[in-house]
């Protein structure tokens, strides 16, 4: 009889616990996405222009592919995603294919660029427009960023 009340109480406390444990640890992989340390400059709108350069971008997951088709070297320059989040980028040669990890993107109060993955809280955000900027003060110049199939 006791083995029996012990064993019921233990099955009540479990399932009293099970939901509150599973709470905290959901609670737990919410964590905010943004650090005020890591923000980045406001995006430049007034620096905005329609020129594209044969540069492709390929989005594999939570990392971009950048393939520079021109004759061109760009040195030490931002790289600008959906006129809001930046990173830098060291170097791109001719011809050189960088990879860079969307979670490098920060905003301007330094929120973290959504590039979903395994472990997302929130849906991945899209890669629609992708700028590269030679320094603060030059002119945006677009890239082409080739986005994948529905099925792919």
């Amino acid at each position: 009889m006791a083995s029996m009340m012990i064993h019921r109480l233990s099955s009540f406390l479990l399932l009293l616990l099970l939901p509150a444990s599973l709470m905290m640890l959901a609670s737990g992989c919410n964590s905010p996405n943004f650090n005020p340390k890591l923000a980045t400059r406001p995006y430049p709108f007034e620096l905005h222009t329609t020129d594209v350069v044969p540069i492709q971008v390929f989005r594999d997951g939570t990392n971009i592919e950048i393939v520079n088709s021109t004759d061109r070297t760009w040195a030490d320059v931002t790289i600008w995603i959906n006129q809001r989040y930046a990173a830098p980028l060291k170097s791109l040669k001719p011809g050189q294919r960088v990879s860079m990890d969307l979670f490098a993107f920060r905003d301007d109060i330094g929120e973290q660029f959504r590039a979903g993955g395994l472990l997302r809280t929130r849906p991945a955000a899209k890669v629609e427009l992708i700028e590269i900027q030679a320094s603060e003060d030059m002119p945006m110049i677009g890239m082409i960023s080739v986005m994948p199939g529905e099925n792919e």
